[in-house]
């Protein structure tokens, strides 16, 4: 495994803990938490840009397609993200929007030119049903149509979501920085939102700490680390990798104390760890020889 797939793959580490943190801000209204934690993200990936000596300016001229792109996955994304939540029960927007990893692997063979061979697709149908089985655990699953439009948000995140990760390969020479610049315009975005729609809340001194958290890891760095893993990883790997994200996040739960251990835990675990080695053992193999 490459550097910049193992960089993809801690962008997944960070986002299993994005539920634990989250719970320990959910008084906060959701353009505001957003503003906040990408402000922070802006922050820090500024400050990351500086010290590399990144030129923003000149970047962004020369990668107007790259900037723009993640301006719109990273919006689009936490868009349709609140919509599904608002929208349908958690369990099932969960559900939906996990697709995402799946099709990553469909479109990098589809439109981005990578080999995904039989052992790719085994590893991605068993993290598949490792993720399905956790997140399906939780609750008794309630498609409706009376869900209809939460149902098609959260599609719309798995789609926004796998459609950035593949698309992102394109703009390999453009300089990770970018990506602060994106969180700037997200974290404006939401303000405006959240003048405009919402009651500011005032933290407490344990929310800021989530806030802080949030903005530095799966809501900050996590966004920098995937963008480097998806211009330079392999895209069909961390397509398998990302299957951990609801399991690592459920078993963080459960270490403490906010949910309970289960058969249903055991299994995905297992699921999702043969489907990643599976998909690991497919970048490893050599290519057939045609002579």
């Amino acid at each position: 495994m490459g550097a910049a797939t193992l960089a993809g793959a801690a962008a997944v580490l960070l986002w299993s803990t994005l539920a634990l943190v989250t719970s320990g801000a959910t008084r906060i209204p959701p353009l505001q938490l957003l503003f906040l934690t990408f402000a922070i993200a802006s922050v820090l990936g500024l400050a990351w840009a500086a010290v590399r000596r990144v030129k923003l300016l000149a970047a962004t001229r020369a990668h107007r397609g790259a900037l723009l792109l993640a301006v719109a996955a990273l919006g689009g994304y936490h868009f349709f993200y609140f919509v599904a939540l608002a929208r349908a029960p958690v369990v099932d927007a969960s559900l939906i929007a996990y697709l995402w990893p799946l099709l990553i692997v469909v479109f990098a063979a589809a439109f981005g030119g990578a080999r995904v061979n039989r052992w790719h697709a085994a590893g991605i149908a068993l993290g598949l049903a490792g993720a399905w089985l956790i997140i399906a655990s939780r609750d008794a699953l309630a498609f409706s149509s009376a869900y209809a439009l939460g149902h098609g948000a959260a599609l719309g995140c798995a789609f926004v979501w796998s459609g950035y990760s593949v698309a992102n390969r394109r703009y390999a020479d453009a300089p990770t920085g970018l990506v602060a610049l994106a969180c700037v315009a997200v974290a404006l975005f939401a303000l405006v939102g959240h003048v405009l729609f919402e009651t500011t809340a005032l933290p407490s001194s344990r929310e800021w700490t989530a806030i802080l958290l949030l903005g530095a890891g799966p809501a900050g760095a996590a966004f920098f680390l995937w963008d480097h893993g998806t211009k330079h990883g392999s895209l069909p790997l961390l397509g398998a990798l990302s299957y951990a994200a609801p399991v690592l996040s459920t078993s963080l739960l459960v270490a403490f104390g906010e949910a309970a251990a289960t058969w249903q835990l055991a299994a995905s675990c297992l699921l999702v760890t043969a489907g990643a080695g599976l998909a690991a053992y497919a970048d490893r193999r050599p290519l057939p020889h045609r002579g």
